[in-house]
């Protein structure tokens, strides 16, 4: 479906359908967001549901409440995401560096956690 023939929808389908269609595209999900925040600000519950089960998102929201914004849902959901990351590559570089024979003093300074966490990372507790 066109952009076009989507804003043709007067109901939450709308956003629903754009989240859909865009939801592997960063920038224009992003663009469509802006372009139509207040509705996404606002979206019904069920909307936001369709749109985490058709998408696998992982998006978060009080499943309680009768109007979900997900332009704060996706932002929560990117922090969350590059949180993990940084773990992720903390671990990653913590291995590297045991490997290498760095002590664990000074990989936890390198990677900017604690000892006991990076000997967690490394099986060493």
């Amino acid at each position: 479906m066109t952009d076009e023939e989507i804003m043709k929808f007067q109901s939450s389908l709308r956003e629903v359908m754009f989240f859909i269609k865009y939801s592997k595209d960063k920038e224009n999900l992003s663009r469509i967001l802006k372009a139509d925040e207040k509705r996404f600000r606002k979206l019904e519950r069920r909307a936001a549901d369709v749109i985490k089960i058709i998408t696998n998102s992982g998006i978060k929201y009080d499943e309680n409440e009768e109007a979900i914004d997900m332009c704060q849902a996706i932002q929560e959901m990117r922090m969350e995401s590059e949180t993990k990351g940084r773990i992720l590559q903390a671990q990653e570089s913590s291995k590297k560096l045991y490997e290498m024979g760095l002590d664990t003093d000074k990989i936890a300074q390198v990677v900017g956690y604690a000892v006991e966490t990076v000997k967690e990372w490394l099986g060493l507790q």
